[in-house]
């Protein structure tokens, strides 16, 4: 039998992996040619449709940690969110006080933007590093490979030091935390209310929601902020893919200035396509193996 209680940190630590490494390897192709609409240089002088696995190794390494550090931060913060609110309405109870039924009804999806904007933030250590070495791969720089990709920026050691290769690891960083914050505040919000009332066309009772259920919504939640986020992805990646350190803004002003705004929406089609269907892996698989290691903590 399921449970609707929020998973515990070792359940959400080996499904948060699991959904990470599953979902990235299954559409690493589709993520490849999106970086390569969005490359300053073109589709086809990145590579076009040439090896769409370049960079995979990076993409590896990356998940499993990633989406772990997002899941246990995300499910540990929503925890205690809840707890502290359902704390303090049954003080009021005891003190025959009311919870206005306005402030009621939006506590929970703020508690979900709150808990998934500290999720992504502890995720983007892990996953900047291998973003940036992953698109340099997948965009044909340095040989087309991760491993080559790597020991270039790792090479610059002599000429910047130790704090100079950190911050071309980490190149992109703020633009990517300005990116993933927002998305997840539209896509886990939304998962969350649609997952609720799932749940209550069931009539409650402790019912869970299904890995296929979780994998519709997750795929209707990440279309959404997909095609919002956008521009942000695209600002992102050409910060990333540029030969020389590049503040957010001073791209901003020159993409404008020189293209105007088509290009913000550049590989918006493989972003929602390439999201959605990673939404609906990620989350399923999520689903699924919450269930099943909470179903097989039951039994034992």
């Amino acid at each position: 039998m399921s449970t609707t209680s929020e998973p515990p940190f070792t359940t959400a630590l080996l499904a948060g992996g699991l959904a990470g490494t599953t979902v990235d390897l299954s559409l690493f192709p589709l993520d490849t040619l999106k970086t390569r609409l969005q490359s300053a240089t073109g589709f086809f002088p990145s590579g076009g449709f040439r090896g769409i696995y370049r960079g995979v190794g990076s993409a590896v390494v990356g998940s499993a940690p990633g989406a772990a550090f997002f899941f246990c931060s995300y499910e540990g913060v929503k925890s205690a969110l809840a707890a502290r609110r359902h704390e303090k309405q049954l003080l009021a109870a005891l003190h025959g006080g009311r919870t206005p039924e306005k402030n009621s009804r939006w506590a929970a999806p703020l508690e979900h933007m709150a808990a998934a904007s500290v999720g992504e933030v502890a995720a983007c250590a892990v996953r900047v590093p291998t973003e940036v070495v992953k698109q340099r791969a997948q965009a044909g720089q340095h040989g087309g490979s991760s491993s080559a990709a790597l020991a270039a920026i790792l090479g610059q050691y002599r000429t910047i030091g130790l704090e100079g290769v950190w911050r071309e690891l980490y190149r992109g960083w703020g633009i990517t935390v300005m990116r993933e914050v927002p998305f997840t505040v539209i896509q886990f919000p939304l998962w969350e209310a649609l997952k609720a009332w799932s749940r209550r066309r069931k009539g409650g009772g402790g019912a869970e929601n299904t890995a296929v259920e979780s994998a519709v919504f997750g795929s209707i939640s990440g279309a959404v902020a997909a095609g919002i986020t956008t521009p942000l992805d695209v600002l992102k990646t050409r910060v990333m893919l540029s030969k020389e350190k590049e503040r957010v803004i001073p791209v901003l002003r020159s993409i404008l200035k020189t293209h105007g705004i088509r290009p913000f929406f550049a590989g918006i089609g493989p972003r929602v396509m390439w999201i959605s269907a990673g939404g609906a892996i990620f989350l399923g698989s999520y689903q699924w193996a919450v269930n099943a290691l909470q179903d097989n903590v039951l039994r034992h």
